[in-house]
């Protein structure tokens, strides 16, 4: 009996030796695995978060600049009047030469720069053209503006009135010599536009 005993309790003894080594070994395997699949998910966000953030800045930054762009204020020159013209002469009575006369967009411009007149003598009022010897500026005229022409420009020794096309086609049928000995009396207004032109008479 006392033999049959200890033989049950070394059998038990083996038995709880056996369960905590296979328990143990169970532990260890799973720390095992933990610790083996652990780190892959470590330095993956930084680097995505690095990207978002640069990405979003690169997007913001052209953004600011397509903006910029956008807002910057574009000008273009206007080249039907030189600068400075319309307010040398406004609402003033100037003598000049006028080298051309163009219809654009239903007004009249003319081409004209300073000259001045000397009584001519004789029997009957006429004038001598002094050139200018500046340069020409572009001046515009107002719409119902009095045109008056006498010889050679016009039919008539004395100022005859005539519309702004007629005046343009006879400007376009004389040569620029012929031009050079005309003089005209022109009436500027307030914006720099010529409301009354007078050709003088020329024998």
């Amino acid at each position: 009996m006392l033999i049959s005993r200890r033989r049950s309790v070394a059998g038990a003894t083996a038995l709880a030796l056996a369960a905590l080594v296979l328990t143990a070994c169970s532990e260890g395997g799973a720390q095992s695995r933990a610790v083996t699949s652990a780190p892959a998910a470590v330095t993956t966000p930084a680097t995505s978060t690095a990207s978002a953030t640069a990405s979003a800045s690169a997007s913001a930054s052209a953004s600011a600049s397509a903006s910029a762009s956008a807002a910057a204020p574009t000008t273009a020159p206007d080249l039907t009047v030189t600068a400075g013209a319309p307010g040398r002469w406004a609402d003033t009575k100037q003598f000049m030469q006028i080298t051309d006369a163009w219809i654009s967009d239903g007004r009249t411009y003319l081409s004209v720069r300073s000259a001045r007149k000397q009584a001519a003598t004789g029997d009957i009022e006429a004038w001598q053209i002094i050139p200018g010897r500046g340069s020409y500026s572009t001046v515009s005229m107002a719409t119902g503006s009095r045109i008056l022409l006498s010889v050679p420009l016009g039919d008539n020794s004395v100022p005859y009135p005539y519309s702004q096309a007629e005046f343009v086609r006879r400007m376009k049928r004389q040569s620029p010599t012929f031009l050079e000995g005309l003089g005209f009396d022109l009436t500027f207004d307030g914006n720099g536009r010529v409301t009354r032109l007078q050709s003088l008479y020329t024998p």
